[in-house]
């Protein structure tokens, strides 16, 4: 995580914003009277869950905390990265080598996981092998869409299938170790981990293959699942399996309920239940709770009613109860500023699941009364509550007493007074002791709130591959820069903007390069370096080290201008232009897919005479990314390729 994203992930852009403008909250977003022009009706939104900010009336603008602290306050971006750092309480250092490295090294392991899960999903759906995989698909009621979208695969029971077939690709066994796919032995030699086994990929948040989970499909198969270890893309105490599907749907929900299994996850995603996710840790961590509140506020635990499914519970509740309240307190800084630092605020209510009976059965058997029980989920604390009280002799005093010592704790941190008065009243009356007793205890002697924890570190969505790509090569072809926004002029857009790049650091570096080239007819890297902080500095010089053969790989070009499943190849000098050229306006396509995104969810929240403005801007912008598509340039495919680089699935 770079020290923009880390400011920007510990810095709230609602907070922030709401210092400046007076926001109302609409559905999921958040909406007031631009600050940038004079206006009646609100058009401008923020969206928490991105961090990012947009004016759908006169001025048009957007961005993200920096751009909007630069706007309002008239900072340049050095002011604004010092000033939101100092907020954040974040230390200005830039990346090591080490870490960019480690940031390399990364990428490729996330192109390696790409590759093993079609190789697994192809097994699946043609070995002869995995017919075993294929009728235990079957059985557990998987229909064809659903193996699709989990792209579920099959390892054949062999101890070298998937190392040959990956380092015929040109991965290295190394790789295939530190992404958990191999497993060495002591004298060395490796071997597949997985094996004759259901694999299914465990994807980030943004749909990357990170990790795999794997079902035994033998009865005395030990273990039941087999999971990837621990490896620099996987963290399972940080992931939930099915988040990159459910976003869509926690967010019409406006809620999530969280499962064991991963069985669980995939048949309430069949029954239409989208908003269903699973943890792949034994608890709940605070990483899981933050990352859900950028959807949602309101949290469902639903775990197996067995023994140690209500013990995974309580171990969740320890951790959601922490992160439960609230309350802000005052942290006076230098400049005599108060800002609020404060936990994480949640709805968090717990599903009680019949006995006997986990999400995957209810929801095959009785899908209405998974419906009805996510509608009664109660307040963790209340569960909570009635947990301590279960199997208690209530007429024993000491056992009142302990009671009351046990729960009193976890109604004081209730954040709300009113909340905490309710389960304060009603847990006197459960145990028929005198309620100015209890209130008193909860009241007294409160212990002072510690500042709110740093926020973990989460990962951030930068469309790192496309950006880099774009500004190295303006950086290093400046003469494109006039060439890129004459294709742009020619579909009726704007010139290339900062408005292009969602990242604040390539934001900047553009923006002092246009200003540059704007002032005089050949500045140098040197020139421009001297205009950045020293964060963006390194920045620069990463950029300015990065050569054609360490981008020919970049992302957006395999995925949109290659054959699936062939290798890039290094392009003439006239095809490297066009490349960098397309790769502009499809940065342009991207901001405006975002923007109709944004607009589709206003829709929905929109009054009529709202409705039909946001209508007229998707139209505008339909026929923008039309013009876009029209403009594109095809790439040709180079048939000097190697035959190994064009083998596409494994046959």
């Amino acid at each position: 995580m770079s020290v923009v994203d880390e400011i920007k992930d510990r810095i709230d852009a609602v907070e922030l914003i709401s210092n400046y403008v007076q926001l109302k909250r609409t559905g999921r977003n958040y909406k007031g009277l631009c600050p940038f022009h004079a206006e009646k009706t609100p058009s401008f939104v923020v969206f928490p869950e991105s961090g990012t900010w947009h004016c759908f009336g006169a001025c048009g603008e957007g961005g993200d905390i920096f751009t909007f602290m630069m706007k309002r306050e008239g900072w340049d971006f050095r002011t604004a990265l010092e000033e939101l750092a100092r907020r954040a309480g974040v230390e200005l250092r830039p990346r090591t080598q080490r870490q960019e490295a480690e940031e390399q090294e990364r990428a490729t392991l996330r192109k390696l996981m790409a590759a093993a899960a079609t190789y697994y999903h192809h097994l699946l759906r043609t070995a002869p092998q995995a017919q075993v995989a294929r009728d235990y698909v079957a059985r557990r009621g998987l229909e064809e869409r659903t193996v699709e979208t989990f792209q579920l695969g099959y390892a054949l029971d062999e101890w070298h299938a998937l190392e040959n077939h990956l380092t015929a690709r040109g991965y290295s066994r190394g790789q295939l170790v530190a992404a958990g796919l191999l497993v060495t032995r002591e004298d060395g030699r490796v071997y597949d981990r997985f094996r004759g086994r259901l694999m299914i990929p465990i994807r980030d948040a943004r749909g990357r293959v990170i990790a795999f989970g794997a079902r035994t499909l033998t009865p005395d198969g030990v273990p039941k699942y087999l999971n990837s270890p621990q490896t620099p893309l996987f963290d399972k105490s940080r992931t939930l399996y099915g988040l990159d599907t459910a976003a869509k749907g926690i967010r019409a929900a406006d809620s999530v309920v969280i499962v064991e299994g991963y069985m669980d996850v995939m048949q309430a995603h069949q029954a239409g239940f989208t908003n269903v996710v699973a943890q792949l840790g034994t608890a709940l961590t605070q990483d899981n709770l933050r990352r859900l509140t950028r959807y949602t506020r309101r949290i469902i635990l639903a775990l197996d009613p067995d023994t140690a499914g209500q013990a995974a519970t309580m171990r969740g509740l320890d951790v959601a109860r922490q992160a439960l309240q609230t309350e802000m307190e005052p942290v006076f800084d230098a400049r005599g500023l108060i800002r609020l630092e404060g936990r994480l605020s949640a709805d968090i209510r717990v599903l009680t699941l019949p006995a006997g009976q986990d999400p995957d059965d209810l929801i095959r058997s009785d899908p209405a009364r998974w419906e009805q029980l996510v509608r009664q989920a109660v307040p963790l604390v209340e569960h909570y509550i009635r947990h301590q009280l279960e199997g208690q002799d209530l007429e024993d005093p000491k056992v009142k007493a302990q009671i009351a010592d046990a729960l009193v704790p976890v109604i004081r941190q209730v954040a709300s007074p009113v909340e905490r008065t309710h389960y304060a009243q009603k847990l006197a009356r459960t145990l028929q002791v005198d309620e100015r007793a209890l209130l008193a205890m909860v009241t007294s002697k409160r212990p002072r709130r510690s500042r709110g924890e740093p926020a973990q570190p989460v990962e951030h969505r930068p469309s790192v591959d496309l950006e880099t790509y774009c500004l190295w090569g303006l950086l290093h072809t400046p003469h494109l820069l006039a060439a890129a926004d004459e294709a742009l002029a020619q579909t009726g857009l704007k010139p290339i903007s900062v408005a292009d790049f969602e990242n604040a650091e390539n934001r900047e570096i553009f923006r002092q390069w246009r200003q540059l080239l704007t002032a005089q007819p050949s500045p140098t890297l040197d020139q421009l370096a001297e205009r950045l902080p020293p964060l963006l500095q390194h920045r620069l010089q990463t950029l300015a080290e990065m050569t054609t053969v360490t981008l020919r790989n970049t992302k957006w070009l395999l995925e949109a201008q290659v054959e699936p499943g062939q290798d890039a190849f290094t392009p003439a000098p006239d095809q490297a232009e066009q490349d960098l050229i397309n790769g502009i306006l499809k940065l342009r396509e991207r901001n405006l897919q975002r923007q109709s995104a944004e607009i589709h969810f206003l829709l929905q929240e929109s009054s009529y005479a709202e409705a039909r403005a946001y209508l007229q801007a998707t139209n505008e912008i339909s026929a923008a990314l039309s013009r876009l598509h029209r403009r594109l340039l095809p790439r040709p495919l180079n048939s000097d390729r190697p035959a190994q680089a064009a083998q596409g699935a494994p046959s």
